[in-house]
Protein backbone atom coordinates (compact mmCIF):
# COMPACT_ATOMS: atom_id res chain seq x y z
CA UNK A 1 0.00 0.00 0.00
CA UNK A 2 1.86 3.05 -1.23
CA UNK A 3 1.33 6.05 1.03
CA UNK A 4 1.10 4.28 4.39
CA UNK A 5 3.26 6.22 6.87
CA UNK A 6 5.93 4.24 8.70
CA UNK A 7 6.05 3.26 12.34
CA UNK A 8 8.46 6.07 13.25
CA UNK A 9 6.15 8.69 11.75
CA UNK A 10 3.02 7.36 13.46
CA UNK A 11 4.78 6.94 16.80
CA UNK A 12 6.32 10.40 16.39
CA UNK A 13 2.86 11.97 16.33
CA UNK A 14 2.00 10.18 19.58
CA UNK A 15 5.25 11.30 21.18
CA UNK A 16 4.73 14.92 20.12
CA UNK A 17 1.23 15.06 21.58
CA UNK A 18 2.21 13.22 24.77
CA UNK A 19 5.06 15.60 25.51
CA UNK A 20 2.74 18.62 25.68
CA UNK A 21 1.36 17.45 29.02
CA UNK A 22 -2.08 16.77 30.49
CA UNK A 23 -4.76 16.96 27.76
CA UNK A 24 -7.96 17.18 29.76
CA UNK A 25 -10.72 19.01 27.88
CA UNK A 26 -10.11 22.74 27.91
CA UNK A 27 -6.53 22.46 29.23
CA UNK A 28 -3.76 24.28 27.35
CA UNK A 29 -2.26 21.00 26.08
CA UNK A 30 -5.61 19.94 24.62
CA UNK A 31 -6.10 23.34 22.99
CA UNK A 32 -2.62 22.90 21.52
CA UNK A 33 -3.50 19.38 20.33
CA UNK A 34 -6.59 20.76 18.59
CA UNK A 35 -4.44 23.17 16.58
CA UNK A 36 -1.80 20.50 15.97
CA UNK A 37 -4.40 18.17 14.48
CA UNK A 38 -5.86 20.91 12.28
CA UNK A 39 -2.38 21.87 11.05
CA UNK A 40 -1.56 18.24 10.23
CA UNK A 41 -4.86 17.87 8.36
CA UNK A 42 -4.03 20.93 6.23
CA UNK A 43 -0.44 19.81 5.72
CA UNK A 44 -1.62 16.35 4.61
CA UNK A 45 -3.91 17.97 2.04
CA UNK A 46 -7.40 17.58 3.47
CA UNK A 47 -10.11 19.97 2.32
CA UNK A 48 -12.60 21.98 4.40
CA UNK A 49 -10.44 21.67 7.50
CA UNK A 50 -12.38 23.28 10.31
CA UNK A 51 -12.87 23.47 14.07
CA UNK A 52 -16.42 22.74 15.21
CA UNK A 53 -17.25 24.10 18.69
CA UNK A 54 -18.17 21.82 21.59
CA UNK A 55 -19.51 23.25 24.86
CA UNK A 56 -18.09 21.53 27.94
CA UNK A 57 -17.47 21.93 31.65
CA UNK A 58 -13.75 22.32 32.31
CA UNK A 59 -12.61 20.82 35.63
CA UNK A 60 -9.23 21.44 37.19
CA UNK A 61 -8.07 20.30 40.63
CA UNK A 62 -5.84 22.92 42.20
CA UNK A 63 -5.04 21.55 45.65
CA UNK A 64 -5.98 18.35 47.45
CA UNK A 65 -5.02 16.44 50.57
CA UNK A 66 -6.25 13.68 52.85
CA UNK A 67 -5.16 13.66 56.49
CA UNK A 68 -6.01 10.69 58.68
CA UNK A 69 -6.02 10.72 62.49
CA UNK A 70 -6.12 7.48 64.45
CA UNK A 71 -4.98 6.75 68.01
CA UNK A 72 -3.85 10.36 68.34
CA UNK A 73 -1.52 10.24 65.32
CA UNK A 74 -2.13 12.20 62.10
CA UNK A 75 -0.67 11.15 58.78
CA UNK A 76 -1.14 12.34 55.22
CA UNK A 77 -2.28 9.80 52.61
CA UNK A 78 -1.52 10.29 48.92
CA UNK A 79 -4.70 10.76 46.91
CA UNK A 80 -6.28 12.19 43.76
CA UNK A 81 -9.67 13.98 43.56
CA UNK A 82 -12.62 12.45 41.74
CA UNK A 83 -13.32 14.57 38.64
CA UNK A 84 -16.17 17.07 38.95
CA UNK A 85 -16.93 16.11 42.57
CA UNK A 86 -17.70 18.88 45.03
CA UNK A 87 -14.81 20.94 46.46
CA UNK A 88 -14.22 21.23 50.18
CA UNK A 89 -11.84 23.01 52.52
CA UNK A 90 -10.67 21.08 55.54
CA UNK A 91 -13.80 18.94 55.86
CA UNK A 92 -13.44 16.83 59.03
CA UNK A 93 -15.42 13.60 59.33
CA UNK A 94 -15.38 10.15 60.81
CA UNK A 95 -14.31 7.47 58.34
CA UNK A 96 -16.62 4.47 57.93
CA UNK A 97 -16.01 1.32 55.90
CA UNK A 98 -18.61 0.70 53.21
CA UNK A 99 -20.71 -2.39 53.93
CA UNK A 100 -23.30 -3.28 51.27
CA UNK A 101 -25.30 -5.07 53.98
CA UNK A 102 -25.40 -1.87 56.06
CA UNK A 103 -25.10 1.16 53.76
CA UNK A 104 -26.48 3.49 56.45
CA UNK A 105 -23.21 3.07 58.36
CA UNK A 106 -21.62 5.74 56.13
CA UNK A 107 -24.42 8.31 56.55
CA UNK A 108 -22.91 11.68 57.49
CA UNK A 109 -19.39 10.21 57.33
CA UNK A 110 -16.61 9.67 54.82
CA UNK A 111 -17.32 6.41 53.00
CA UNK A 112 -14.26 4.15 52.59
CA UNK A 113 -15.37 2.40 49.41
CA UNK A 114 -13.32 -0.32 47.65
CA UNK A 115 -13.39 -0.51 43.84
CA UNK A 116 -11.95 -3.60 42.19
CA UNK A 117 -11.28 -3.59 38.48
CA UNK A 118 -13.21 -6.32 36.67
CA UNK A 119 -11.14 -9.33 35.65
CA UNK A 120 -12.58 -11.53 32.92
CA UNK A 121 -11.33 -14.11 30.41
CA UNK A 122 -10.10 -12.17 27.39
CA UNK A 123 -12.76 -13.79 25.20
CA UNK A 124 -15.53 -13.15 27.74
CA UNK A 125 -17.52 -10.76 25.53
CA UNK A 126 -17.38 -12.94 22.43
CA UNK A 127 -20.49 -14.92 23.30
CA UNK A 128 -22.26 -16.25 20.23
CA UNK A 129 -22.26 -13.00 18.26
CA UNK A 130 -18.67 -12.56 17.19
CA UNK A 131 -15.48 -14.14 15.98
CA UNK A 132 -11.98 -14.38 17.38
CA UNK A 133 -8.84 -13.82 15.34
CA UNK A 134 -6.43 -15.52 17.72
CA UNK A 135 -3.94 -17.80 15.98
CA UNK A 136 -1.72 -18.04 19.09
CA UNK A 137 -4.61 -19.03 21.37
CA UNK A 138 -3.96 -16.39 24.04
CA UNK A 139 -7.45 -14.93 24.41
CA UNK A 140 -8.27 -17.30 27.23
CA UNK A 141 -5.95 -15.32 29.49
CA UNK A 142 -7.29 -12.86 32.04
CA UNK A 143 -8.16 -9.35 30.88
CA UNK A 144 -8.15 -6.64 33.55
CA UNK A 145 -10.60 -3.93 32.54
CA UNK A 146 -10.22 -0.24 33.51
CA UNK A 147 -13.57 -0.25 35.35
CA UNK A 148 -15.09 -2.07 38.27
CA UNK A 149 -18.67 -3.32 38.26
CA UNK A 150 -19.81 0.22 39.13
CA UNK A 151 -18.44 1.57 35.83
CA UNK A 152 -18.57 5.36 36.29
CA UNK A 153 -21.17 5.31 39.07
CA UNK A 154 -18.54 4.78 41.76
CA UNK A 155 -19.86 7.46 44.12
CA UNK A 156 -23.56 6.70 43.74
CA UNK A 157 -23.94 3.98 46.41
CA UNK A 158 -22.28 6.22 48.99
CA UNK A 159 -24.30 9.24 47.87
CA UNK A 160 -27.56 7.32 48.12
CA UNK A 161 -26.60 6.16 51.60
CA UNK A 162 -26.12 9.76 52.76
CA UNK A 163 -22.31 9.85 52.96
CA UNK A 164 -20.75 13.29 53.31
CA UNK A 165 -17.53 12.37 51.48
CA UNK A 166 -16.03 9.52 49.47
CA UNK A 167 -12.65 7.84 49.86
CA UNK A 168 -12.34 5.38 46.99
CA UNK A 169 -9.87 2.53 47.37
CA UNK A 170 -8.32 1.06 44.21
CA UNK A 171 -8.18 -2.44 45.66
CA UNK A 172 -5.84 -4.84 43.87
CA UNK A 173 -5.10 -2.21 41.25
CA UNK A 174 -2.09 -2.97 38.99
CA UNK A 175 0.82 -0.75 40.03
CA UNK A 176 -0.92 0.26 43.30
CA UNK A 177 -1.73 3.70 41.87
CA UNK A 178 -4.12 6.36 43.13
CA UNK A 179 -4.09 8.46 39.91
CA UNK A 180 -7.43 7.33 38.49
CA UNK A 181 -9.52 9.70 36.35
CA UNK A 182 -12.99 8.23 36.95
CA UNK A 183 -15.77 9.17 36.60
CA UNK A 184 -15.29 11.08 33.36
CA UNK A 185 -18.94 11.69 32.48
CA UNK A 186 -18.54 15.38 33.36
CA UNK A 187 -21.39 15.32 35.89
CA UNK A 188 -21.09 17.29 39.10
CA UNK A 189 -21.41 15.23 42.29
CA UNK A 190 -22.72 16.73 45.52
CA UNK A 191 -19.98 15.48 47.85
CA UNK A 192 -16.17 15.59 47.66
CA UNK A 193 -14.16 12.49 46.95
CA UNK A 194 -10.63 11.21 46.48
CA UNK A 195 -8.96 8.03 45.30
CA UNK A 196 -6.31 6.27 47.38
CA UNK A 197 -4.13 3.30 46.47
CA UNK A 198 -5.02 -0.25 47.38
CA UNK A 199 -2.21 -0.50 49.89
CA UNK A 200 -3.18 2.74 51.64
CA UNK A 201 -6.83 1.71 51.52
CA UNK A 202 -6.03 -1.60 53.22
CA UNK A 203 -4.26 0.26 56.03
CA UNK A 204 -7.23 2.58 56.42
CA UNK A 205 -9.63 -0.37 56.57
CA UNK A 206 -7.51 -1.97 59.31
CA UNK A 207 -7.50 1.28 61.26
CA UNK A 208 -11.30 1.64 60.98
CA UNK A 209 -11.74 -1.94 62.20
CA UNK A 210 -9.48 -1.26 65.19
CA UNK A 211 -11.10 1.95 66.38
CA UNK A 212 -12.36 5.39 65.41
CA UNK A 213 -10.67 7.13 62.48
CA UNK A 214 -11.02 10.81 61.68
CA UNK A 215 -10.20 12.29 58.27
CA UNK A 216 -9.61 15.85 57.12
CA UNK A 217 -10.24 16.34 53.42
CA UNK A 218 -9.36 19.32 51.23
CA UNK A 219 -10.15 19.54 47.53
CA UNK A 220 -9.83 22.93 45.93
CA UNK A 221 -10.97 22.78 42.31
CA UNK A 222 -12.37 24.92 39.53
CA UNK A 223 -15.31 23.95 37.29
CA UNK A 224 -16.50 26.32 34.58
CA UNK A 225 -18.05 26.27 31.10
CA UNK A 226 -15.62 26.58 28.19
CA UNK A 227 -15.49 25.72 24.51
CA UNK A 228 -13.37 22.98 23.00
CA UNK A 229 -13.47 21.80 19.37
CA UNK A 230 -13.80 18.83 17.10
CA UNK A 231 -11.28 18.92 14.25
CA UNK A 232 -12.72 17.91 10.87
CA UNK A 233 -11.35 17.59 7.35
CA UNK A 234 -12.46 15.92 4.13
CA UNK A 235 -11.32 14.31 0.88
CA UNK A 236 -13.48 13.85 -2.22
CA UNK A 237 -14.04 10.31 -3.49
CA UNK A 238 -15.84 8.52 -6.29
CA UNK A 239 -19.25 9.57 -4.94
CA UNK A 240 -20.85 11.74 -2.26
CA UNK A 241 -21.70 8.95 0.13
CA UNK A 242 -19.37 9.13 3.14
CA UNK A 243 -16.93 7.05 5.13
CA UNK A 244 -16.08 8.70 8.45
CA UNK A 245 -12.76 8.02 10.20
CA UNK A 246 -12.55 9.27 13.78
CA UNK A 247 -11.12 9.30 17.27
CA UNK A 248 -10.73 11.95 20.01
CA UNK A 249 -7.89 14.30 20.87
CA UNK A 250 -8.31 14.82 24.63
CA UNK A 251 -7.24 12.49 27.43
CA UNK A 252 -7.24 12.26 31.23
CA UNK A 253 -3.46 12.73 31.61
CA UNK A 254 -0.67 13.14 29.06
CA UNK A 255 -2.14 9.82 27.93
CA UNK A 256 -0.11 8.17 25.19
CA UNK A 257 -2.63 5.39 24.58
CA UNK A 258 -5.79 7.38 25.52
CA UNK A 259 -5.84 8.82 22.96
CA UNK A 260 -2.51 9.94 21.57
CA UNK A 261 -2.57 6.66 19.67
CA UNK A 262 -6.03 7.43 18.29
CA UNK A 263 -4.88 10.82 17.02
CA UNK A 264 -1.95 9.17 15.26
CA UNK A 265 -4.05 6.39 13.72
CA UNK A 266 -6.46 8.95 12.25
CA UNK A 267 -3.57 11.04 10.92
CA UNK A 268 -2.16 7.87 9.34
CA UNK A 269 -5.47 7.22 7.56
CA UNK A 270 -5.63 10.81 6.35
CA UNK A 271 -2.05 10.57 5.08
CA UNK A 272 -2.71 7.39 3.13
CA UNK A 273 -6.00 8.43 1.55
CA UNK A 274 -4.72 11.91 0.65
CA UNK A 275 -1.96 10.21 -1.35
CA UNK A 276 -4.53 8.32 -3.43
CA UNK A 277 -6.33 9.83 -6.44
CA UNK A 278 -10.02 10.61 -5.84
CA UNK A 279 -11.10 7.69 -8.00
CA UNK A 280 -9.26 5.30 -5.65
CA UNK A 281 -11.20 6.54 -2.62
CA UNK A 282 -14.38 4.46 -2.20
CA UNK A 283 -16.50 7.46 -1.11
CA UNK A 284 -16.08 10.96 0.22
CA UNK A 285 -13.94 10.68 3.35
CA UNK A 286 -14.52 12.72 6.49
CA UNK A 287 -11.82 12.65 9.17
CA UNK A 288 -12.73 13.64 12.73
CA UNK A 289 -10.82 14.15 15.95
CA UNK A 290 -13.57 14.84 18.44
CA UNK A 291 -13.19 17.01 21.53
CA UNK A 292 -14.58 16.52 25.00
CA UNK A 293 -14.43 12.75 25.22
CA UNK A 294 -13.43 12.97 28.87
CA UNK A 295 -16.59 14.94 29.70
CA UNK A 296 -19.18 12.41 28.66
CA UNK A 297 -18.29 12.23 24.97
CA UNK A 298 -19.39 15.81 24.40
CA UNK A 299 -17.77 16.08 20.96
CA UNK A 300 -19.39 12.86 19.75
CA UNK A 301 -22.87 13.95 20.82
CA UNK A 302 -22.41 17.48 19.49
CA UNK A 303 -21.25 16.23 16.09
CA UNK A 304 -24.22 13.88 15.77
CA UNK A 305 -26.66 16.60 16.80
CA UNK A 306 -25.12 19.09 14.37
CA UNK A 307 -24.82 16.72 11.41
CA UNK A 308 -27.81 14.44 11.97
CA UNK A 309 -29.34 15.31 8.59
CA UNK A 310 -26.15 14.06 6.87
CA UNK A 311 -25.89 10.71 8.61
CA UNK A 312 -28.12 8.87 6.14
CA UNK A 313 -25.32 9.30 3.58
CA UNK A 314 -22.72 7.60 5.80
CA UNK A 315 -21.70 4.18 4.48
CA UNK A 316 -19.45 3.43 7.45
CA UNK A 317 -18.02 5.11 10.55
CA UNK A 318 -14.58 3.78 11.50
CA UNK A 319 -13.29 4.74 14.96
CA UNK A 320 -9.70 4.03 15.98
CA UNK A 321 -8.71 4.07 19.66
CA UNK A 322 -5.88 2.67 21.79
CA UNK A 323 -2.88 0.79 20.41
CA UNK A 324 -1.95 -0.65 23.79
CA UNK A 325 0.33 -3.13 25.52
CA UNK A 326 -0.66 -5.03 28.66
CA UNK A 327 0.84 -4.50 32.09
CA UNK A 328 1.21 -7.10 34.81
CA UNK A 329 -0.17 -6.78 38.35
CA UNK A 330 2.86 -4.72 39.36
CA UNK A 331 2.06 -2.24 36.58
CA UNK A 332 5.10 -3.32 34.55
CA UNK A 333 4.59 -3.25 30.78
CA UNK A 334 4.69 -6.57 28.91
CA UNK A 335 5.26 -7.35 25.24
CA UNK A 336 1.68 -8.52 24.64
CA UNK A 337 -1.06 -6.37 23.12
CA UNK A 338 -4.20 -5.77 25.10
CA UNK A 339 -7.06 -7.81 23.56
CA UNK A 340 -8.32 -5.89 20.56
CA UNK A 341 -12.04 -5.25 20.25
CA UNK A 342 -13.56 -4.55 16.82
CA UNK A 343 -17.19 -3.59 17.31
CA UNK A 344 -18.78 -4.19 13.91
CA UNK A 345 -22.35 -3.71 12.72
CA UNK A 346 -24.21 -6.94 12.01
CA UNK A 347 -23.58 -6.80 8.28
CA UNK A 348 -22.16 -10.14 7.08
CA UNK A 349 -20.01 -8.69 4.29
CA UNK A 350 -18.62 -6.04 6.64
CA UNK A 351 -17.88 -8.60 9.36
CA UNK A 352 -16.08 -10.74 6.78
CA UNK A 353 -14.08 -7.73 5.61
CA UNK A 354 -12.95 -6.99 9.17
CA UNK A 355 -11.90 -10.60 9.83
CA UNK A 356 -10.07 -10.76 6.50
CA UNK A 357 -8.24 -7.49 7.24
CA UNK A 358 -7.15 -8.66 10.69
CA UNK A 359 -5.86 -11.95 9.35
CA UNK A 360 -4.08 -10.28 6.44
CA UNK A 361 -2.27 -7.90 8.82
CA UNK A 362 -1.51 -10.45 11.52
CA UNK A 363 -3.52 -8.66 14.21
CA UNK A 364 -4.05 -11.50 16.67
CA UNK A 365 -5.72 -11.25 20.08
CA UNK A 366 -8.63 -9.66 18.20
CA UNK A 367 -12.34 -10.06 18.77
CA UNK A 368 -14.88 -9.03 16.15
CA UNK A 369 -17.85 -8.14 18.34
CA UNK A 370 -21.42 -7.06 17.76
CA UNK A 371 -22.06 -3.39 18.57
CA UNK A 372 -24.14 -4.39 21.60
CA UNK A 373 -21.80 -7.11 22.90
CA UNK A 374 -21.05 -5.13 26.07
CA UNK A 375 -23.97 -2.69 26.28
CA UNK A 376 -26.50 -0.98 24.01
CA UNK A 377 -23.60 0.55 22.10
CA UNK A 378 -19.83 0.12 22.03
CA UNK A 379 -17.98 1.76 24.95
CA UNK A 380 -16.04 3.94 22.50
CA UNK A 381 -15.84 7.58 21.51
CA UNK A 382 -17.76 6.55 18.37
CA UNK A 383 -20.30 4.27 20.03
CA UNK A 384 -23.27 6.61 19.70
CA UNK A 385 -23.03 6.53 15.90
CA UNK A 386 -24.41 3.00 16.20
CA UNK A 387 -27.37 4.33 18.21
CA UNK A 388 -27.88 6.94 15.48
CA UNK A 389 -28.25 4.18 12.87
CA UNK A 390 -24.82 4.53 11.25
CA UNK A 391 -22.95 1.32 10.28
CA UNK A 392 -19.76 1.12 12.32
CA UNK A 393 -16.41 -0.53 12.83
CA UNK A 394 -15.06 0.74 16.17
CA UNK A 395 -11.58 -0.42 17.20
CA UNK A 396 -10.82 -0.23 20.92
CA UNK A 397 -8.59 -1.78 23.54
CA UNK A 398 -9.34 -1.41 27.25
CA UNK A 399 -6.09 -1.63 29.24
CA UNK A 400 -6.42 -1.41 33.01
CA UNK A 401 -4.36 1.82 33.06
CA UNK A 402 -6.53 3.65 30.53
CA UNK A 403 -7.54 6.42 32.97
CA UNK A 404 -4.28 6.47 34.93
CA UNK A 405 -1.17 8.65 34.81
CA UNK A 406 0.80 5.44 34.11
CA UNK A 407 -0.47 5.66 30.48
CA UNK A 408 2.95 6.59 29.14
CA UNK A 409 4.82 6.10 25.87
CA UNK A 410 6.16 2.68 26.85
CA UNK A 411 2.56 1.35 26.81
CA UNK A 412 2.15 2.02 23.05
CA UNK A 413 1.93 -1.13 20.92
CA UNK A 414 4.42 0.29 18.44
CA UNK A 415 4.75 -2.80 16.28
CA UNK A 416 1.00 -2.74 15.61
CA UNK A 417 0.76 0.88 14.44
CA UNK A 418 1.35 0.11 10.77
CA UNK A 419 -0.69 -3.15 10.73
CA UNK A 420 -3.60 -1.35 12.40
CA UNK A 421 -3.36 1.37 9.76
CA UNK A 422 -3.27 -1.14 6.93
CA UNK A 423 -6.19 -3.12 8.38
CA UNK A 424 -8.32 0.03 8.60
CA UNK A 425 -7.43 0.85 4.98
CA UNK A 426 -8.58 -2.61 3.92
CA UNK A 427 -11.85 -2.23 5.83
CA UNK A 428 -12.54 1.19 4.32
CA UNK A 429 -11.61 -0.08 0.86
CA UNK A 430 -14.14 -2.91 1.20
CA UNK A 431 -16.95 -0.35 0.99
CA UNK A 432 -16.11 0.45 -2.64
CA UNK A 433 -19.30 0.42 -4.75
CA UNK A 434 -21.45 -0.12 -1.63
CA UNK A 435 -23.91 2.71 -1.06
CA UNK A 436 -25.08 3.94 2.31
CA UNK A 437 -28.55 2.62 1.51
CA UNK A 438 -27.23 -0.81 0.55
CA UNK A 439 -25.06 -1.02 3.66
CA UNK A 440 -28.02 -0.31 5.92
CA UNK A 441 -30.24 -2.73 4.05
CA UNK A 442 -27.71 -5.49 4.77
CA UNK A 443 -27.95 -5.19 8.56
CA UNK A 444 -29.03 -8.45 10.15
CA UNK A 445 -31.36 -7.82 13.10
Amino acid sequence: MDGVPGEETIYGWIETVFERGIRRPGYPADDWATQFCAERFREIGLERVRLEPVAIQRWEPLEWSLEVTTAGTTTRVECFPLPHAAPCDGLELDLAAWDPADPAAVAGKASLYPVRLSRVPAGFFLGTTGEAVDPDGTLGDEHVLPFGRELQAVMEPSLEAGAAAFVGVLAGYPGDSHDYYVPYDGLARAIPGVWVSGSDGARLAEAVAAGPVRVRLTVRSERRPVETHTVAGELPGVDDDVVMVGSHHDGPWSSAVEDGSGIALVLAQATYWAAQPPEARPHRLVFLLQGGHMVGGAGLHTYIDTHRAELDRVVLEVHLEHAALEVDDRGVVTDRPVPRWWFTSRIPALEDAVVDALRAEGLGRSLVLAPDAIGPQPPTDGGHYHQAGVPIVNFLTAPCYLFDAMDTLDKIDRSALVPLTRAAIRIIGSTHAVSARAMRAAVVS
